[in-house]
């Protein structure tokens, strides 16, 4: 029995660079503003603000994509959103294969995406970062993108249990 795990996270330098320096922008300019002579601005203020931002931009760095494939099926789960692994049944997939796709262009960009507001044909996708994903086209019509970055490993667990897509 072959078993593909895989977890992910938000961890691209790009996306760590972007928040650093906007939060560090945003202090910056309180900061300069708070030590001014005449300043309205307040330390309560100060302290409210620098906590709301830690407040909005740490809890990206809380998400993690987890992927598993074995006998039974495709399991998944996006934290903090999903608690649990979600299972995809073997007999409730059509096909499952690997592709390269374009975030932005298919699904409007990595996290929890596609469906009702972008290019509802392409299904949804759940992904934290680069251009590679499984791809699963379901019976019951939807399609799922799940992000992967183990490309090569998912392929091969995937020829594994192509027999059970045809036989369940």
């Amino acid at each position: 029995m072959k078993v593909f795990k895989e977890e992910q996270r938000f961890a691209q330098t790009w996306l760590i660079l972007i928040l650093t320096f906007s939060n560090l922008l945003i202090v910056g300019i309180m900061l300069n503003e708070f030590t001014k002579e005449n300043s309205s601005l307040n330390i309560e203020t100060l302290i409210i603000t620098i906590s709301l931002i830690l407040l909005f931009t740490t809890p990206i760095f809380f998400f993690k994509l987890i992927t598993k494939i074995d006998e039974k099926g495709i399991h998944y789960q996006f934290f903090p959103l999903q608690w649990k692994l979600k299972l995809i049944q073997w007999n409730e997939i059509n096909s499952a294969y690997v592709r390269n796709y374009d975030p932005i262009g298919e699904y409007g960009g990595w996290g929890l995406k596609g469906g009702a507001l972008w290019r509802k044909s392409k299904g949804k996708a759940i992904n934290v970062s680069g251009d590679i994903g499984i791809q699963l086209e379901l019976k019951n019509g939807k399609k799922l993108l799940i992000g992967t970055q183990l490309k090569t490993d998912a392929e091969n667990v995937l020829k594994t249990y192509k027999q059970k897509l045809n036989y369940e």
